[in-house]
């Protein structure tokens, strides 16, 4: 349960130390003296959506703790699976605002985000404000109810993930029907694509090579020029000897010269040698000649490949890998495509398949709705005779509908707050009051099955005064039994009930407003009690009948 509260900096919340008990804890005080403002720090350390704005004028930050003790084994559980820990089932909980946007969250002194503190303030504290009486005003949000009393968050769980798998087998398939138009001009394409890159027989490497050989040939008469020179130089011509005939003079000259003089043997092998390499050249340059010569129409078949490829590049790649890659990957695609009969039957058996399943998941929660139902029905009517709404008859409408996110049913409530008149919708019946009392008399019911040990009730006593107001606080007082409940109220008769009472109250000091939580004992409950029945005149006659008040809740 929650047993402190400290403030520092939210509105008009200098510094405030509060300690909550177990049981009711109720707060009372003037209007605007901040009772709202302490709901809006428990939001805060609870992870809740909060706004700069709540930071006190003139301070650059804001801080707020809340410490739990006794905190359940579902929370312990949480705790370890976020990697927390919680000594001797105590907790504390803190977020420092600052003006810049910066939080600055903790759990048990250790570093968390404002998203762990939201998760685990879930299983902490469950808190009714009066804008979740509009949720009766809502259809779409009473099956919320009727889960939380059948505990059905594992089952809806399970049905959702095979909901999801048919859901995207559905989308697939109706991709597929919508564009089988697309699907056949695509073929068309691949088909194309695909004799056209198999018909080029492309090879990695040609396109650099044919450059180079284009290259050549476009400069055949310069090279061919060259290369003749060359040979000439190596083998001579009608007036000169050539390198090769000199250097095999030489050669001779250095072998003979050898058999006397042993010391140029090697000298003659290096000619030897030099000699057979510049016959091998002339060789190459003779061949090369050859090659140039050989095939005149050679340069135009190499413009026409150059061109092909030069033309496949731009639409394919810009390399013959990935031209080739695009040919493996089109082949793949065009098989997938025309594959595409069989796929859509094996999808649409999926999809049979899936829809079963899904359907007979839908179907079991149905039945477990349907009898959580009655039971919700018949306890919620209880809780509303009590109080005060004795003649209240409640329906439970069921309809079934197509799959969805939450199976197959249509839930929605409708009441008769008077004999003879059939039951309607709760948006064209309820007052105010009447929603109140509802909400009050649901959240009994659901607390049963709450894994939340703290409630907190933000002004429930909505459009309630007198005996309503009576059995209003008794009815929170049975709760609290069972949870700590925390109530923000206007109404004596419900403050009565406290075991706790918490009175807020503010006061101007150098032009500024302070606002201060102070415990109430037996005296100042009386006076307190005497304010909300009397106003500020405080009568010898409000205190008679706030000390009845306080009487008449310990019966």
């Amino acid at each position: 349960m929650l047993t402190n509260l400290y403030i520092e900096n939210i509105a008009v919340i200098e510094k405030s130390n509060i300690d909550f008990t177990a049981g009711l804890n109720v707060l009372t005080g003037e209007t605007g003296a901040g009772k709202s403002i302490v709901i809006d720090s428990i939001n805060a350390v609870l992870g809740k959506r909060s706004s700069r704005g709540i930071i006190r004028s003139g301070a650059e930050s804001a801080f707020v703790s809340a410490a739990f003790e006794d905190v359940s084994e579902l929370v312990l559980k949480k705790l370890g699976t976020m990697g927390y820990e919680a000594e001797d089932g105590t907790l504390i909980l803190s977020r420092e605002l600052s003006v810049s946007g910066k939080n600055t969250c903790r759990i048990n002194s250790r570093p968390a985000t404002v998203a762990a503190l939201k998760d685990i303030g879930e299983y902490l504290i469950n808190i009714h404000g009066q804008n979740d009486n509009l949720e009766l005003m809502n259809p779409a949000l009473h099956i919320v109810y009727i889960d939380a009393l059948a505990e059905l968050t594992p089952k809806l769980s399970e049905y959702r993930k095979i909901y999801r798998e048919l859901r995207a087998v559905e989308e697939e398939l109706s991709s597929a029907d919508t564009d089988e138009a697309e699907r056949l001009r695509r073929i068309d394409l691949l088909t194309f694509q695909i004799s056209e890159l198999e018909d080029a027989d492309i090879t990695v490497g040609e396109y650099d090579a044919l450059t180079q050989e284009r290259t050549a040939l476009q400069n055949r008469e310069k090279i061919a020029k060259e290369l003749m020179r060359a040979r000439a130089a190596l083998c001579g011509d009608d007036d000169t000897d050539g390198a090769v005939r000199m250097i095999d003079d030489a050669s001779s000259s250095a072998m003979t010269a050898s058999r006397y003089m042993s010391s140029l043997e090697g000298v003659a092998d290096r000619l030897s040698s030099a000699l057979y390499e510049l016959q091998d050249i002339s060789d190459e340059l003779e061949r090369a000649m050859d090659d140039i010569d050989a095939d005149p129409g050679r340069l135009e078949e190499i413009e026409e490949r150059l061109d092909l490829l030069y033309r496949l590049r731009h639409k394919y790649g810009d390399s013959e890998e990935e031209m080739l890659a695009y040919l493996d990957n089109a082949k793949k695609e065009l098989k997938s495509l025309n594959d595409y009969a069989y796929n859509r039957e094996q999808l649409t058996a999926k999809r049979e398949k899936l829809y079963t399943e899904a359907y007979n998941s839908a179907k079991e929660i149905s039945t477990i709705r349907t009898n959580a139902g009655e039971q919700f029905r018949a306890s919620v009517e209880r809780e509303m005779s009590f109080l005060l709404m004795p003649n209240v008859r409640l329906e439970i409408q069921r309809d079934e509908v197509e799959l969805n996110s939450r199976g197959i049913d249509k839930i929605e409530f409708l009441i008769s707050t008077n004999p003879g008149e059939e039951p309607k919708p709760v948006s064209k019946i309820a007052s105010g009051g009447e929603l109140s009392r509802m909400m009050l008399a649901i959240k009994t019911v659901l607390s049963r099955a709450d894994f939340v040990q703290t409630l907190i009730f933000d002004e429930i006593d909505t459009g309630i005064s007198g005996s309503a107001a009576d059995r209003v606080g008794r009815k929170l007082s049975q709760l609290s039994k069972d949870s700590q409940v925390l109530c923000v109220t206007h109404q004596a008769q419900i403050a009565a009930f406290a075991d706790n009472h918490l009175f807020i109250s503010k006061s101007v000091r150098d032009d500024r407003t302070f606002t201060q939580v102070d415990a109430l004992d037996t005296d100042g409950r009386v006076r307190e009690l005497a304010r909300i029945v009397g106003g500020e005149q405080i009568t010898d006659s409000a205190l008679n009948h706030a000390r009845e008040l306080l009487n008449s809740a310990k019966e």
